[in-house]
Formats: structure tokens, C-alpha cells, sequence
């Protein structure tokens, strides 16, 4: 009733459990409780894994503690692999170029509706503009665009790139845009009231922006709302809260790329 004789053969001699690195993207099941989930790191000596529903729990790298393809394996970290130079990467994303001097600057411009724009820009693309040669220029609103597009003189290497706040179909900006139509001019916008309203709320500590009513200056209604006296302070406090494009909505940053790719054309 209990099958071959258990003294037969070679009954001193384990079975060995192996041992595998925990690579990252291991998927292993922890025998204990049935968690099967994927390697991701480390954490206090412990493997930390997650399953396919992106829940994450910590296992210690305890013997014969996990399964692999249903065998027991034993996990152990990897060793350290040797350190490699990081890539510097500026605050649009780009990877930074070492050992090389801003550019003089082109005759090519990037035009922007105010300081406060071209500080932003400056906060994101400054790195990646330097070394392209180009000046961002503010101006004082676009209600003359037209016209001062005609005075710059565009031509196929000057070219310009305008950023216009507010840039719907239906608005202002967009009845001025459309009297541009120079080929060695790109004007682009983002649909925001003001590039304020660009930075993304939670920077802030705002869940939204508070919607100011038809009529009221807009930056003074947000001061407003959130209790800031004076728009100086309110711009000082979102300007310290950029630090890259993650810091921004999306629409401002393929309008800027758009900018850059047109004035950088060689």
C-alpha cells in the first residue's frame, strides 16, 4: 500500500532548488499566497512584485520562496551592474547636448504675447533655444500683428514663429491670426485665456482654475479667488512651480515644438 520502497536508492542526496536573479520584468508566483506578479524593484532586502491589475505587495527573497514556470526557485538580487553616465536631459525632455556654447543668435524669432509667456518658455525650452540660436521676443498683445509681421520682414531664413494665447475658432485672436498668411511665418496657439491657465492647476495646489465671468480681468479674478493680493505674487508662485513641460498642459507644448521645429528648418 505505500508503492516502491522508500530506502531504495540514493536517499541522503536534496533536490536543489536553483536560484535566479530577480530581473526586473520576472513574473513569479510567491508560493506561500498564491501572488503572482512581476518584478519591479526593491525594497527594505525585499523583492517588490506586481500583478496584471498593477497591485504591488513586498516579498523577502526567502529560500525556495517562489515559483517560476510552477518550479520552486530561490531569488536573489541581481548584482549591481556597472555605473553608466546618465543622459542630461533639459526641461522640454530633450536630451542635452555637453560641451557646446549657445549659438549667436539667428535672424530667425519666436514671438510670444508677453513676459510672462516668454518667462515660461525660457523655464522649458531655454536649454534647447540657446543652442539653437533663437530669441524669444515678447510683445505688447497682437492686436497689430498683421502689421508687425510686415515690419520684421520674414523671409525663408527669417523665419517666424508667434505663440498666441487664446487661439479658438470664433475669438478675437483668431479673426487677427488669420490676416497672416506670409509662408515664412508660423503662428500657433494654445486655447488657454492666458498662459497662466497653461500651467497645469495641481502645480499650484489648485484642483482647477477658477472660472472668472466674461467681463472681469482675468488675472485679477484669479488672484481673487485663491486669496493672492497682487498678480505678481500669483505669477511668482506658478513660475516657481515649473520645472519641465511635465508641468504644462499638453496643447502649449505642441504649439512651442511646432514653433522650434518651423524657426530651426535649416
Amino acid at each position: 500500500m505505500y508503492g516502491e520502497d522508500v530506502l531504495k536508492g540514493n536517499w541522503r542526496r536534496r533536490k536543489v532548488i536553483p536560484e535566479v536573479d530577480a530581473e526586473r520584468d520576472l513574473v513569479v508566483e510567491d508560493a506561500e499566497s498564491g501572488f503572482c506578479g512581476a518584478v519591479i524593484g526593491f525594497e527594505l532586502g525585499a523583492v517588490v512584485l506586481e500583478d496584471r491589475h498593477g497591485k504591488r505587495r513586498n516579498f523577502p527573497l526567502a529560500p525556495a520562496a517562489f515559483l517560476l514556470d510552477g518550479q520552486p526557485v530561490t531569488l536573489r538580487r541581481p548584482a549591481a551592474a556597472p555605473a553608466q553616465a546618465q543622459r542630461r536631459v533639459t526641461a522640454s525632455g530633450s536630451v542635452a547636448v555637453e560641451g557646446v556654447r549657445a549659438q549667436v543668435a539667428k535672424a530667425s524669432r519666436i514671438w510670444v504675447e508677453g513676459v510672462h509667456d516668454a518667462a515660461l518658455v525660457e523655464r522649458i525650452w531655454g536649454d534647447d533655444l540657446r543652442i539653437e540660436g533663437i530669441v524669444v521676443e515678447p510683445l505688447d498683445g497682437i492686436d497689430d500683428l498683421a502689421g508687425a509681421v510686415r515690419e520684421f520682414r520674414p523671409g525663408p531664413r527669417r523665419r517666424l514663429g508667434v505663440l498666441v494665447d487664446h487661439l479658438v475658432p470664433g475669438s478675437k485672436e483668431s479673426r487677427i491670426v488669420a490676416a497672416v498668411t506670409d509662408p515664412d511665418v508660423l503662428v500657433t496657439g494654445h486655447p488657454y485665456v492666458d498662459i497662466w491657465q497653461a500651467v497645469k492647476p495641481q502645480r499650484v495646489g489648485l484642483s482647477k482654475w477658477p472660472v472668472i465671468p466674461p467681463g472681469r480681468p482675468w488675472k485679477e479674478g484669479i488672484c481673487a479667488a485663491v486669496g493672492v493680493r497682487e498678480p505678481y505674487d500669483m505669477w511668482r508662485r506658478i513660475l516657481s512651480s515649473v520645472s519641465s513641460y511635465k508641468d504644462v498642459e499638453t496643447p502649449l507644448i505642441n504649439s512651442m515644438e511646432r514653433l522650434i521645429d518651423f524657426v530651426t528648418v535649416p
